[in-house]
């Protein structure tokens, strides 16, 4: 796997924001990446009247909510993250796209997100026929992503992240609808889960994942469930993400990322080449691991009952 990089990333100001330029310093020394003109593809997901809210919000520096600011260049950051996007399903690789996409819906900005950059993606994969099983290991359930293939069963969804936390949604009973139903798996980990925690959620979605027999694994890979993150209060560590990459190696033969979130400035770098070593089969640099207090495991494990009495309907597990 490897890096995907546009400095057209970096036309998007959000001045202090937790969602900044400062975000993508450590790879502003990485070539510019040639990617399709990522304009062409938002109607794969989105509305025309959300595309050009976006572009007139956009040119008058206006927020789209209190969360999600623009600059004058944002609209064109947004078409080259989704540009980057669908360069990585296309070629196995590493978008680093700002800004994030995974809040955005078909027909609103959210949490950061002006278009959906892995969903379009995903769309585009699923236009030439193929079934994509989508990780997301954001902190934050992924709710736009979600909700663009809650009743898609050529697509399987599967978040884990803090629950109770932003967008305050992805409980166990949020499964998907119609003949979806049963594709959508949500695994929320309580505040203060470490390693231990997200290993157990990463192996009980095994073998759904490999029951439903993805062509394409996309990782919505969001890095703000580091024990340093400021946003969040979950504990992975760096060795973490390494594992996550070697468990995404081991399992699937066609994996693409795009970048989600992950706000600690001086982590957020490291995260990025601990997931890239491991995927591509290159040691840990660090030997590190968190473990959760036994009240937190138990809370999950009764999280993790639930969510298994309404999946076993539609799947071996």
């Amino acid at each position: 796997m490897e890096l995907i990089f546009s400095s057209d990333c970096l036309l998007h100001d959000t001045g202090g924001h937790p969602e900044c330029i400062e975000r993508l310093d450590a790879f502003r020394d990485l070539p510019n990446n040639v990617a399709p003109p990522g304009e062409q593809f938002l109607k794969l997901v989105h509305t025309s009247d959300h595309i050009e809210k976006v572009r007139q919000s956009c040119a008058k520096s206006i927020p789209l909510d209190n969360d999600t600011l623009t600059s004058p260049n944002s609209y064109l950051a947004a078409c080259a993250a989704v540009g980057m996007s669908i360069k990585a399903a296309s070629t196995g690789g590493f978008a680093l796209v700002r800004p994030p996409g995974h809040h955005a819906y078909p027909q609103r900005a959210s949490g950061f997100c002006l278009f959906n950059n892995i969903a379009i993606a995903v769309q585009f994969l699923v236009n030439q026929g193929k079934r994509v099983f989508i990780l997301d290991i954001d902190g934050h359930l992924g709710d736009g992503t979600s909700a663009v293939f809650y009743e898609n069963p050529k697509v399987l969804f599967c978040s884990l992240h803090q629950y109770p936390a932003f967008p305050g949604k992805g409980w166990v009973d949020e499964i998907g609808s119609g003949q979806g139903q049963g594709f959508t798996i949500n695994i929320p980990m309580p505040p203060g889960s470490g390693d231990d925690i997200f290993w157990t959620g990463l192996e009980y979605v095994l073998p759904i994942a490999r029951s439903f027999g993805p062509e394409v694994v996309a990782v919505s890979a969001g890095f703000d469930a580091h024990q340093l993150d400021p946003l969040l209060q979950l504990r992975l560590s760096l060795d973490c993400y390494h594992q996550c990459g070697v468990w995404l190696r081991d399992n699937f033969d066609e994996v693409f990322a795009v970048l989600e979130g992950g706000y600690n400035l001086k982590i957020l770098p490291k995260a990025i080449d601990q997931f890239m070593d491991g995927i591509n089969g290159n040691t840990s640099k660090y030997i590190e691991g968190t473990t959760s207090d036994q009240s937190i495991q138990t809370a999950f494990n009764r999280n993790l009952d639930q969510l298994h009495q309404l999946l076993k309907a539609y799947w071996p597990i």
